[in-house]
């Protein structure tokens, strides 16, 4: 097996510290960086150099830095063979070092979004194709499969003694349907995270949809259709999108910012003396004749992020739930249809749970009178902080097993972005403006 080398390109975003949370077997201890020299470098180092010092389980990362202008042309001139480059954040221009770096025979790892927009799905399908001639791996970052919740909401969904099959639904009453709530003032990896200026450039960092809601997307398409291969150009239809901003006065600005002052560039946002940030979006469609619909939302601060995902089946709803009733920790419930269909699906969920003890030991459950709640030992639920290290690890098993790659990741991929970026261009168009409230 071959040393590997992980080469991170521009961080811009703190997830692309988080795949170096932890070492990985037959990979280089030495990661290289290639970056203008700037606060998003040092911000990228005081990460990494935590991890090293942490008094439990302390990394040993090592790391070469080349710092100055032109990263991108300066680490194609490496040597590609075995390495990985790393990419999170820089979201607009994200797909042109996607693109050279395949072609140069690295392979990529790469935080989402990839692309903004709608225009740019045939570069993305040309990456694609393009890891494939050079014999490399382009991987997107979906660490919600990795959530302990997820995998059992995927589990049970496809249980059809306990789900029954998908409902269709109808633009009234969605078969999915899943809400995101993500919070602008948060904490990683124990350091309060103030946001740079371009994260509130939406032509930089994409709208809501378009770069948190790729992973609600995905999960909607892996739990409802595992292992299937889905065309966008078929599968998918777009109703209705629409967005909203959240609106930060001054004092919430430099709370967030660091006390920046607004930049020139986004001052078309500015309504009033307040910052006018479009981190909001609703997006309804259907998924091969399955009705689902999504809100994808930013608030300034609150206790925690907040998901909830709702799947209805022929026999019951299987729900996630992570709200104050859950003390926002995502939950799952089975909620069956009526109570004439209780006991059979209490019974078939029982025996579900005992056929899933092998991979969830300890999952058990708690009958609540009008649903059933799963009980989750703490030994799954690492967090989303330790989800990197469990998608790079899977990346890397990819690389050393290229045939294990499903067949469907790639379709599925391209249309996952389909759904974000024509959502957020229908939701602009209806708006009249990227700018208009």
């Amino acid at each position: 097996m071959p040393v590997r080398q992980l080469i991170t390109l521009d961080p811009a975003h703190f997830h692309a510290a988080l795949v170096q949370k932890e070492m990985y077997a037959g990979v280089s201890p030495v990661a290289k960086v290639y970056a203008p020299l700037g606060l998003d470098l040092t911000d990228h180092l005081a990460r990494v150099a935590r991890f090293n010092q942490r008094a439990e389980n302390p990394t040993s990362w090592e790391l070469d830095v080349h710092a100055g202008p032109g990263s991108l042309s300066r680490l194609l001139r490496d040597e590609a063979s075995g390495n990985v480059v790393v990419l999170s954040g820089r979201n607009r221009s994200k797909i042109e070092s996607i693109e050279q770096s395949v072609a140069h025979g690295f392979h990529v790892l790469a935080d989402k979004p990839w692309i903004l927009r709608s225009a740019d799905l045939p570069r993305l399908a040309h990456s694609l194709d393009e890891a494939a001639r050079q014999n490399v791996i382009a991987y997107d970052i979906m660490t919600e499969r990795y959530e302990v919740t997820s995998m059992l909401h995927r589990a049970l969904v496809n249980a059809p003694s306990v789900f029954g099959h998908l409902l269709p639904g109808d633009p009234a009453h969605p078969a999915i349907y899943m809400d995101s709530m993500h919070r602008l003032l948060k904490t990683v990896a124990g350091v309060p995270m103030l946001r740079p200026l371009a994260f509130f450039d939406i032509e930089e960092q994409g709208e809501a949809l378009s770069d948190v809601g790729t992973h609600l997307v995905d999960l909607a398409q892996w739990i409802a259709f595992p292992d299937l291969a889905i065309d966008y150009r078929t599968d998918i239809a777009l109703l209705d999108a629409r967005r909203w901003p959240t609106v930060l006065n001054p004092e919430q600005w430099s709370r967030v910012t660091g006390g920046a002052p607004v930049p020139a560039s986004l001052a078309g946002y500015l309504r009033d003396g307040n910052f006018d940030y479009f981190g909001n979006n609703f997006v309804s469609y259907t998924l091969r004749g399955i009705h689902v619909q999504m809100d994808v939302r930013w608030d300034l601060e609150g206790v925690s992020d907040t998901h909830k995902a709702i799947f209805r089946g022929s026999q019951a709803s299987i729900d996630v739930r992570q709200g104050a009733a859950e003390n926002y920790r995502p939950e799952v419930y089975v909620v069956p249809n009526s109570p004439a269909l209780y006991p059979a699906v209490r019974a078939a969920l029982a025996a579900k749970l005992a056929e899933l003890q092998p991979t969830f030991d300890g999952v058990g459950l708690e009958d609540r009178g009008s649903e059933l709640l799963l009980t989750i030992p703490d030994h799954h639920r690492v967090g989303h902080e330790a989800h990197f290290a469990e998608v790079t690890r899977q990346f890397f098993a990819y690389l050393d097993q290229p045939q294990a790659l499903p067949a469907w990741e790639n379709p599925n991929m391209l249309a996952k972005y389909y759904v974000c970026t024509k959502g957020v261009e229908l939701a602009v168009a209806k708006s009249g403006s990227p700018h208009a409230v």
